[in-house]
Formats: structure tokens, sequence, C-alpha cells
């Protein structure tokens, strides 16, 4: 097996290039603003039915983004042993892959009066992107070696930003200029082709990885009973972890300091809108700031990490989002969230990438069932969003204020801090 071939990084790096436009367009800028708005009816109301029951439009977005992570999280497990036992790691990354991409494609569809049918595709497109990362990250160790792992998961995460900017500046254009592009000033359908653009990013930019990856890096050949051999290796997987304290200090940690992270990032434009009033083009401008921003972020903390150990760089920036948590709470003017929106992409990369890159040099160096590994990492992760969103929903329920939603946020970055602080990384 080949480690730091550029050839294969660089390949591995590009499937965040193509994912990203999924992250950025459907579930931070251009979706849950036009959800937003085709939900609200003219009235001012923002009650919607699903399944014949009554939810805050705002509310149930956020219960379908955490029941999404939640299924993710009971199935990844057995599928990463499979996968393992298999050697069909980059089978179950396709999978995934076309599963959200084509869940993206039929959004299209959904003009507001189908809520039932839009939530749904939400959750499926939620399904196939957050499954395909395990299968994802789990190749950086069998790529790479292990004073790689900052610089290379930056790099990926960088290379996701600039991919999804790109890509958002062309459905902003559209979504803004639509005469330009033949379509009529007040029409859902610039918004909706977007939904298209992702899905049809996501796929093509992804043969670059499923070209290029390794299919089978450790040979391995599967006979008998998939599901039986997948639970075995699974089974095997946890009990080594169980006999590391080290990777439960931090994954413990992780969980409680990424609820916040992935609240912020998946309802901070609700937050723009319902809260202040903003205009879709100034919140996906905010948007962008915070993808460019997040660009230097990433490499920045990484190059901590070189100097001053992950620990530290990690901390560093738990307390600026804790800071973020407490200053959303006070914000009233446009110009101070776009204040906001540059701190929140400093520290959004780093903390993604450089999390990734610990996790990677916590599990041992001679394992071959990294899928397995990374589930470990990928369901806390999962779970860790479902934590955040239903509380940030739950709080806004309970208060009529996403502010104080934000403020509780905060809760989860101490906690994650107080528990970083007893992690050991080794030195690479």
């Amino acid at each position: 097996m080949e480690l730091n071939n550029k050839r294969i990084t660089n390949a591995w790096c590009m499937y965040d290039w193509a994912n990203s436009v999924y992250s950025l367009t459907i579930t931070t800028a251009v979706f849950p603003i036009y959800y937003e708005v085709v939900t609200t009816k003219e009235d001012g109301s923002t009650l919607v039915d699903f399944f014949g029951m009554q939810f805050p439009n705002t509310v149930l977005y956020s219960y379908a983004l955490s029941f999404s992570f939640l299924f993710t999280a009971l199935i990844l497990p057995l599928l990463t042993g499979i996968a393992d036992y298999s050697g069909k790691k980059r089978l179950f990354l396709k999978m995934f892959v076309y599963l959200g991409a084509l869940a993206c494609g039929a959004m299209y569809f959904f003009d507001g009066d189908n809520v039932t049918f839009g939530i749904m595709m939400a959750i499926v497109a939620s399904v196939g992107y957050s499954g395909s990362l395990v299968f994802y990250d789990a190749y950086l160790p069998e790529i790479a070696t292990p004073d790689r792992f900052d610089k290379l998961s930056a790099k990926g995460y960088s290379l996701g930003y600039i991919g999804s900017v790109i890509l958002l500046i062309l459905n902003l254009a559209m979504i803004t200029m639509p005469q330009t592009f033949g379509m009529e000033e007040g029409s859902s359908l610039p918004s909706r082709i977007s939904f298209v653009t992702v899905a049809l990013w996501w796929i093509g930019f992804s043969q670059i990885p499923f070209t290029r990856l390794p299919k089978n890096p450790f040979k391995r050949k599967a006979d008998g009973s998939w599901l039986k051999k997948g639970y075995e290796e699974l089974r095997g997987v946890y009990g080594q972890i169980k006999q590391m304290p080290n990777v439960q200090r931090f994954v413990l940690a992780f969980f409680f300091y990424n609820a916040g992270v992935q609240a912020v990032m998946y309802l901070a434009t609700l937050f723009g809108s319902k809260e202040l009033k903003m205009e879709t083009e100034a919140l996906i401008g905010i948007v962008l700031i915070i993808q460019l921003v997040a660009i230097g972020g990433a490499y920045l903390f990484a190059q901590i990490s070189q100097k001053k150990g992950n620990v530290y760089s990690l901390v560093s920036m738990i307390f600026i989002w804790i800071a973020i948590c407490l200053l959303a709470f006070f914000v009233s003017e446009q110009y101070q969230f776009f204040a906001l929106a540059v701190i929140v992409g400093l520290v959004m990369g780093g903390v993604q990438s450089l999390s990734r890159a610990t996790y990677s040099k916590l599990i041992p160096v001679d394992t071959k069932d990294h899928a397995s590994f990374f589930s470990f990492y990928d369901v806390t992760f999962n779970v860790s969003i479902v934590a955040g969103t239903i509380a940030y929903g739950s709080i806004e329920w309970l208060t009529g204020s996403m502010r104080y939603s934000a403020l509780g946020l905060s809760v989860f970055f101490i906690i994650g801090m107080l528990l970083l602080r007893n992690v050991v990384v080794p030195k690479v």
C-alpha cells in the first residue's frame, strides 16, 4: 500500500471539493432560505403540515435534520464493519454519494405546497452526505503518514470551501439576476435549479476519487455471510476502543463541541432570516464570507497545531466558538452579523479539519479496520448533530427566540473544551 502518493492524496481531497456543495447550498445557504420563504404563508403563519401534524417550519426542519443524522448513526456501524471485512469501502462511498445527490436533484420538485416531500428529500440527501463521510474519512490513514494528516485534512476542507463557493456564486447570480438566464423575476425556478446543479457537481467531481482511490488496499477477500462477519469486525474494533481511554476522551469531547459547531453551521442562515429579517442576497453573502475566511482558518490552525499541538489548537478554537455564541445573543444589526460571520469562518474550517486529523492520529497505526474505527468517530459526529439541532430547535420552541438557542449552544462548547484538555495526542 503506497502512502503519500500525490495523485491519490489529491484525488482524496477532491471528494471534499465534490461534496461540500451539498453542505453549502443545501444545508447552509439556498435551501434553508428557500424553505423558510415557501413555507411561510401570506398572513405570516409559519405552521406547516407534516404527516398530519403541525410544526413551526424551522422547528420541523431542525427535527428533520436530527432524524437524518440519528438514522445514519444507527446504520453506519454495521455497514462499516461489512466494508472493512469485504474490502468494499469505495463501493459504499459510491452508494451514499448517488443516494444523496439524486435526492438533491429531486428537491427541484419541492415548491412549498408539498412540505412532506421536501422534508423527506432533505432527510435522504442528508443521509447520503453524512453516510459517505465515514468511508471517505477512513481513507486518510490508508493513503498518508501521520505527519501529513493535519495539512492534508486542511487541504481537503479548503478545496471544499473553494469549490462550494464557485458553485454558490454561479447559483447566486442565477437567483439574483434570473432575467439574465431567461427566467422570470420572483420565480422559484432559479433556487430549484440550484438543487440540480448540486447533484450534478457532487456526482461529477466524485468520479475523480472513485477512479483513483484504492479499491481494496488490504486485498481482503470476503467469504461467508457479510452481515455476520461485518458485525464481528465491528465488535472487535469496539472491543479495542474500550481499551483506549485516550480515544474515548477525545470522542466524548468531540461530541459536545461538534454539537455546537454543527448547529451553528446548519441553522445560522435561519437565524439571520428570522431574527434580523435579512434578505436572501445578504444571507448568501454572509455564507460566502464564512467559506472564504474558512480556507485561511483551516491552514492557520493546522500550522498552530504543528507548533503547539492539536489539543492546544482545538481548545483555542473552542474558546472562540464560546464567544461567538455569547455575541450572537446580542446581535441586533446586520453589520454585526457580518462581523460575527468572519469570526465563524475563521474557526469553522480549522475545527473540522483538525478534529478529523486528530482522531486519525489516535487510532492504532497498524489497524486495517479504518472504516470501523471511523464509524465510532462519525457516529459521534452524527449523534452530536442530533443533540445540537434538537437543543437549538427546542430552545427556540420554548422561548420563541433563536437568540436563546445560540446562547444555549455555549454550554456544549464549554463542556467539550473542559474534556478536551485531558486528551494526549501522540507526537509525529
